[in-house]
């Protein structure tokens, strides 16, 4: 089992945001390589399976009103970075989410497990 602890993702990752595509584009972009590397530095590496389940739990920074279908769509990119270090493409994940109590400054817990 992979576990990770990714900080609070970027406000304009919100798929309810209407923002310039450059500014969304570069978040994606650092939220996929920011994760990749978190994975790899907690001892990801390509997965000898053909499915994992990926628990995210998220922690928010405070007492906003937050769905979870929202905050799953702004971690897509995470899950990319994801994806990308342990070999294995997210069209062959389960997925659970959850949302906790708020903890500043926000943080999603991620789980990752061969099934």
């Amino acid at each position: 089992m992979i576990k990770l602890q990714l900080p609070w993702f970027d406000p304009i990752l919100n798929p309810n945001k209407r923002v310039h595509w450059a500014p969304e584009a570069k978040a994606k972009r650092k939220a996929r390589m920011d994760t990749a590397w978190l994975t790899r530095t907690a001892g990801g590496a390509l997965l000898n399976c053909e499915q994992v389940h990926v628990s995210m739990t998220f922690v928010p920074p405070d007492r906003r009103a937050r769905d979870l279908d929202n905050m799953a769509a702004a971690t897509k990119a995470h899950r990319d970075g994801i994806a990308d270090v342990i070999g294995i493409d997210d069209s062959r994940w389960s997925l659970s989410f959850r949302k906790v109590e708020p903890s500043p400054p926000g943080s999603v817990l991620v789980e990752i497990s061969p099934r």
